[in-house]
């Protein structure tokens, strides 16, 4: 990656920011810390919880059984001093089971009269586990949640508390009985997280320490109030004018029938990543600018967050998973192209037959 010059604090932020960015970033280094007692590992994967949850997206988790999802989930909730609910998606989940529903209630008067019964959805960080289980009409309900923030329960709506941070899982492996995110849902993610497996002396470490008595309970770092703050704060960090530029050419080129296309990926993409991939580019990198304790998005942070942010956005072709060439390896190459074109090089990298 590509590192730019320190660049001092510029005009745009107060002192008062810049002092807010120093405790975001201490608050970062307690987080790691604090959730590196009950997760072994996935260093990169807790860094891009904390960058959706400050840039106010939503995460896509992938990943096989086993690597502690539910676990890392709620533990960032508990450090969070978040209210945390976990949703398990089956084939006959109903939308009224993630909002909730009117129920006929008796009063103290005498009277009875439809109480509204919250559902799980009402919580700050949910976890929507094997969201591709259940049928397109409960992905829906879950949809409204994530991009309106509210449930809309026999046409009334009923506004969801803030911070509010959907996570959902999918199993790679298993695709039998699953009904398939449409690309619309999927575009509401701003992150595809993978977890993957741990490292031998990781999985050491792991049998050593969570087959003891209990686990060890969390110290809260900040509660909602702060964390909502944090969120208006990121979006106040500074970009340069050439990130702006950078961001917008890497998506163009995504799209295949587009002049910015590279020929050797018109053969790989059939769809390409919308004006939103630009937003969460731009989100992204100015979140973990403020995380790392700076005052000006680089270029380095785009590049750290393309992959995440694109990867689930591109629909790639037969031809492309004939070759074995997947959208990460796509997005990797078209980051490197885009970083070296703007310094004037040309590209040597190559990615499936067609490159």
């Amino acid at each position: 990656m590509t590192n730019d010059t320190a660049t001092p604090p510029p005009e745009q932020l107060s002192s008062d920011d810049v002092q807010r960015i120093e405790q975001l970033q201490q608050c970062h280094a307690r987080l790691k810390s604090e959730l590196a007692r009950v997760i072994v590992g996935q260093v990169d994967v807790i860094e891009e919880l904390a960058i959706v949850l400050f840039a106010r997206g939503h995460g896509l988790l992938m990943g096989v059984p086993g690597l502690a999802k539910t676990l890392l989930v709620s533990k960032l909730a508990e450090t969070m001093s978040l209210e945390f609910s976990r949703i398990q998606f089956t084939p006959d989940l109903m939308p009224m089971d993630i909002t909730g529903t009117d129920i006929l209630q008796d009063t103290p008067e005498g009277r009875r009269e439809f109480q509204f019964v919250h559902g799980p959805v009402f919580a700050n960080i949910v976890l929507a586990d094997e969201i591709n289980r259940a049928p397109p009409k409960t992905q829906a309900a879950m949809l409204e949640a994530m991009q309106e923030r509210r449930a809309t329960v026999l046409g009334k709506p009923y506004h969801l508390d803030e911070p509010f941070l959907v996570l959902a899982t999918q199993n790679p492996v298993e695709q039998e009985g699953t009904y398939p995110l449409p690309e619309a849902q999927l575009d509401r993610f701003m992150f595809l997280i993978e977890l993957t497996y741990p490292s031998e002396s990781e999985e050491i470490q792991i049998a050593r320490t969570t087959t003891g008595d209990e686990l060890p309970t969390l110290e809260p770092l900040m509660h909602a109030e702060e964390i909502l703050s944090f969120q208006h704060l990121v979006r106040r960090v500074p970009v340069p004018e050439h990130i702006y530029q950078f961001a917008v050419k890497l998506v163009r080129k995504t799209r295949p029938n587009e002049d910015a296309a590279p020929d050797w990926l018109k053969p790989l993409v059939s769809w390409g990543a919308g004006p939103r991939a630009i937003q969460y580019l731009i989100l992204g990198g100015k979140t973990r600018a403020a995380l790392n304790g700076r005052y000006m998005v680089r270029l380095e942070d785009i590049q750290a967050v393309a992959e995440p942010v694109l990867t689930h956005r591109l629909i790639t072709t037969f031809a492309a998973q004939s070759e074995g060439v997947d959208a990460r390896q796509i997005v990797r190459r078209l980051v490197e192209e885009t970083t070296q074109s703007g310094l004037g090089a040309e590209s040597t990298s190559s990615v499936g037959s067609q490159g």
